[in-house]
């Protein structure tokens, strides 16, 4: 549904932001695999796994085509004016690329939450949502928001004959943009779903929601801050580090603030991750609890 320089991005990011979403779940499936020391069913069978990869193959792909047919050059940020530019092989991989980079996320978040690394699972999603807001903002030139925001070649070169505001409302006024919005309610609809259900689901596991340091509604605005909202400031800031100070200086500032706002011990990132209750460690359902709400 986004332009094809970031869609695996964010495929990666959101097979990243799914695992997390189910890490309690993910951590009592991976014990129930292996029950009382021997398998007692396939890790391929891991129903979180699937739904991922369902709604990368169902939802991402369909609507990533879809605008690729139907307005090429809004699809490759501007570089193929129309279908003859996109090469025919290059539409395969980018179908095939959506899943695989959305099973590597969640499998790569998955690990990480089973070795009892929650928060560098979270870092995944965090990371990958960076670079699809960086590639959507600045992207390699400079003029990621203009590719973004325009609908054609020649409204990208005619750019700056015109205010912002009017490139803006000439986008938001466009049929580009209104079958953004049908896809979207669609693809983002179930997506925010999906991840506030899962984040639901585990804290209703007996015992999780004691970790749980704030109400629901505030964890759940707290965690859509965390996976999109971060990332999308994060991608702000860098662009305008590489404006300031050019490439190597400003990603290099960029890069020691984001390493004291995300890895530093006492960081903010890492007291609002344990507001969340998700799990941070090795977690598994407390018994007693389990049996006291039996009786």
């Amino acid at each position: 549904m986004i332009q094809i320089q970031a869609a695996l991005f964010w495929a990666y990011a959101t097979g990243a932001t799914f695992a997390v979403s189910a890490g309690r779940q993910l951590q009592w499936w991976e014990r129930s695999v292996y029950g009382e020391g021997v398998r007692t069913r396939s890790r391929a069978a891991n129903p979180y796994l699937a739904l991922t990869l369902l709604y990368a193959a169902v939802l991402l792909v369909p609507t990533g085509l879809f605008m690729l047919w139907r307005n090429p050059s809004w699809a490759t940020m501007q570089v193929a004016r129309d279908h003859d530019g996109v090469w025919a092989g290059f539409v395969l991989f980018y179908a095939g690329g959506i899943v695989v980079a959305a099973l590597l996320g969640f499998l790569a978040a998955q690990l990480l939450v089973l070795v009892g690394a929650g928060y560098w699972a979270y870092l995944q999603s965090v990371g990958g949502h960076f670079l699809l807001f960086g590639t959507l903002v600045h992207g390699w030139d400079g003029n990621g928001y203009r590719r973004t925001l325009t609908t054609s070649a020649r409204a990208y070169r005619e750019w700056p004959r015109d205010s912002v505001v009017n490139n803006v409302l000439h986008f938001l006024t466009s049929g580009t943009f209104l079958a953004l919005l049908v896809l979207g309610s669609a693809v983002l609809g179930t997506l925010f779903l999906t991840e506030i259900g899962w984040l639901v689901e585990g804290w209703q596991l007996p015992g999780a929601d004691e970790e749980r340091k704030v109400p629901r509604p505030v964890a759940v605005a707290i965690a859509a801050a965390g996976v999109y909202g971060l990332p999308f400031i994060g991608a702000l800031g860098a662009s305008l580090l590489v404006r300031l100070a050019g490439w190597p200086l400003g990603l290099a500032a960029f890069a020691v603030l984001a390493g004291v706002a995300l890895l530093t011990r006492r960081s903010p990132v890492r007291w609002l991750y344990g507001l969340v209750g998700v799990p941070g460690r090795h977690w598994k359902a407390d018994p007693e609890i389990t049996a006291a709400r039996s009786a």
